[in-house]
């Protein structure tokens, strides 16, 4: 998962960080990786299976080895979480949804079906005058498609950022 501006790629790593479900962890977790000069590019928080226990999935930008394995080791350390880890870019699968909202009429349906059915994407409404898109894939697939609906008039656009999920391995790793 590389990008950044052409000139100059930033490697994107993505921190799997499992915390109780409490009040400003969110928060507290973000300014961590801020006040280290990393920038988040996404970031997803939501319920486990175990209740009260919470999976938030991080992609921060930077290039600073020792300072990534630096923001884990200081975030493993507040009391509230259980376990950060690097994914192993190789061996997880990433997915984004896109939900994304188009004005459309006679004049430019078909052409949107057809950039929805490509894709592989879902129209999920539908009116006289604009349709909703739902997409879900790896980034370069939303970026892609966010290319090719561009020079349609885009209303709304909702993206819910990366999460991912290890291959193999039944054992969790906290």
């Amino acid at each position: 998962m590389e990008q950044g501006n052409n000139a100059n790629p930033v490697s994107k790593q993505v921190i799997c960080i499992i915390v109780d479900n409490q009040p400003n962890v969110l928060a507290r977790i973000s300014s961590l990786i801020g006040r280290r000069n990393f920038n988040i590019s996404t970031i997803t928080a939501s319920e486990t299976n175990l209740p009260g226990i919470t999976r938030i999935t991080v992609v921060v930008s930077g290039d600073d080895e020792n300072v990534l394995h630096q923001i884990i080791a200081q975030t493993e350390k507040l009391e509230v979480v259980k376990k950060a880890y690097l994914l192993d870019m190789s061996n997880t699968l990433y997915r984004e949804l896109l939900l994304v909202k188009i004005k459309s009429d006679e004049t430019n349906r078909a052409a949107l079906m057809e950039i929805v059915e490509i894709y592989r994407a879902k129209i999920i409404d539908l009116s006289k005058s604009s349709m909703i898109i739902e997409l879900t894939g790896l980034p370069e697939k939303i970026d892609a498609f966010m290319d090719m609906v561009d020079c349609f008039s885009i209303v709304e656009v909702c993206r819910t950022g990366v999460t991912g999920i290890e291959r193999g391995k039944e054992e969790l790793k906290w």
